[in-house]
């Protein structure tokens, strides 16, 4: 059974686990002037799905072609200078010296671009010149070769853009990305491997990609292709079959090294908002909520009442934020965003995304198993933030009591300097789980602060040993406070007890 720890407190270690995600979102396009923004060429005219195919796409690739460049970067990188393996040994170094300078090398990178204005703005990836001393880019036909610089970097989507001395450049022209459709015939541009220009062909594989290749932070909704895309290819168009841009070549899934048809492009609808913002201010500014989210597991939606996992469920609702002032509270979970619905939680950052801070939002949203609805204007995020994904484990066990395996105590000053938890943070501090328990398979792991059970507060460990016997559900709901991979707040946890560990 649950109890209360006797002995004194131990140190925790912390365990890999929690998924957190702290709900940052929208890109600021709206409010910019009309001379701030790019002279962009958009078509947004439907794909006709249901005609022949051509014999050839010929007069599409000599159409879009031109606008395609190669992006030669130079980095300094600094190694240590070649030493005789005797020089390893501490004992010669102590007598020979160990102040051996690194020695700068230059380093050259290989990527691709596209021409989006005739005045010569290019659209690329962030990695393909990220840290960059030179950047050079050379069109299509080797004929022109410009001395390009960094107007804006976005890491968050490995956007970047470039500017080069030019006129009369053949820019392309922007499709819709939100009208893909899994099918739809593309092809990919670019320089692969260095052999100069080189056009490739697919289909759509897939879309609202989330890989994880940009790591915690990143923006992630990517188109999938079987387009081949090699190294060489990465800030190269995406195109379909009328040439028009719908997406930006950023990676591929590979176990040779080469191409094995998963490749992935950022979706041209936010690359151009996050390039608009670029080449107005040279920075991007994103919409906050100011609240902490995490995906909705099947055992969570049952908990909250929603008839599917869909939606994204509020964890923690930051004091004093755009969120908090419009009335969101733990455990709200947010099924629309201004009358489109939300899948997930990523889903709902990636909608977000592209509005602007100050934009009035409405959200629907289930409350104790009732509907409600709520108007968020967004503020601004703050640069120290960084957006965290992620989900919570669920649950399994048992017909003894709820949170059988789990040890708790009081929280002290001295615990809370110890391990940086806040003062607003009250609860039962966890000093062990059972490796196997109910808990465990849940999530809960030792150090953690169980600050509710089935959305009842708990004050101390007492109150947690007493709510824990009380609870009879099958399934237990936590609402905990972690600092478990060094992200620290609060998400919920269900112990499912309808099994036996």
């Amino acid at each position: 059974m649950m109890k209360r720890c006797r002995r004194g407190w131990n140190q925790w270690s912390g365990r890999a686990g929690r998924w957190l995600a702290a709900l940052v979102l929208g890109l600021s396009v709206t409010g910019l002037q009309a001379a701030d923004r790019p002279d962009l060429k958009v078509d947004k005219t439907p794909i006709e799905r249901e005609a022949s195919q051509p014999v050839s796409y010929a007069p599409m690739v000599k159409a879009v072609a031109p606008s395609v460049v190669t992006i030669y970067s130079e980095h300094t990188t600094r190694s240590r200078p070649f030493m005789h393996p005797f020089m390893e040994d501490p004992f010669l170094r102590r007598f020979f010296g160990d102040n051996v300078p690194d020695q700068p090398r230059r380093a050259q990178g290989l990527g691709s671009g596209v021409i989006i204005t005739r005045d010569g703005y290019i659209l690329t990836n962030n990695h393909v010149v990220e840290g960059a001393d030179k950047i050079m880019v050379v069109t299509g036909d080797g004929k022109q070769e410009f001395t390009a610089r960094v107007v804006g970097v976005d890491p968050q989507t490995d956007v970047a853009v470039l500017k080069v001395e030019a006129k009369a450049l053949a820019a392309v022209t922007f499709g819709d990305s939100d009208e893909l459709e899994v099918g739809d015939v593309v092809f990919a541009l670019g320089n692969p491997m260095g052999v100069g220009q080189t056009v490739s062909m697919g289909i759509i594989s897939a879309l609202g990609r989330g890989t994880g290749i940009l790591g915690r932070g990143g923006y992630e909704n990517f188109i999938q292709t079987d387009a081949a895309i090699n190294r060489g290819n990465s800030g190269g168009p995406l195109v379909d079959v009328k040439g028009r841009l719908i997406g930006i070549n950023q990676s591929i899934f590979s176990g040779s090294g080469g191409s094995d048809g998963i490749g992935f492009a950022v979706p041209v609808n936010l690359a151009r908002n996050v390039v608009e913002q670029l080449i107005a201010s040279g920075r991007v500014s994103r919409g906050y909520i100011g609240v902490n989210i995490q995906p909705l597991s099947p055992d969570l939606a049952q908990a909250f009442g929603i008839d599917d996992a869909s939606g994204a469920l509020v964890s923690e609702v930051v004091p004093g934020s755009p969120g908090d002032k419009a009335g969101l509270q733990p455990g709200d979970v947010i099924v629309q965003y201004d009358g489109r619905k939300v899948d997930d939680s990523a889903h709902l950052r990636l909608m977000a995304s592209q509005t602007a801070p100050g934009t009035e939002v409405e959200l629907k949203l289930v409350r104790d198993g009732k509907g409600r609805e709520l108007s968020v204007r967004l503020g601004e995020l703050p640069s120290e933030l960084a957006t965290r994904q992620g989900s919570p484990g669920t649950g399994s066990p048992g017909d003894r009591d709820s949170l059988d395996g789990v040890s708790v105590d009081d929280l002290t000053g001295e615990i809370r300097r110890q391990m940086g938890i806040p003062a607003r943070i009250d609860g039962a501090l966890v000093t062990g789980v059972e490796q196997g328990c109910n808990a465990f398979e849940a999530g809960l792991r030792e150090g953690d602060v169980i600050v509710e059970i089935n959305q009842k507060p708990v004050e101390d460990a007492a109150t947690a040993v007493k709510l824990s016997e009380e609870a009879r559900d099958e399934r237990i709901l936590l609402r905990v406070w972690s600092k478990r991979g060094g992200v620290p707040g609060l998400i919920y946890l269900v112990v499912d007890n309808t099994k036996t560990p």
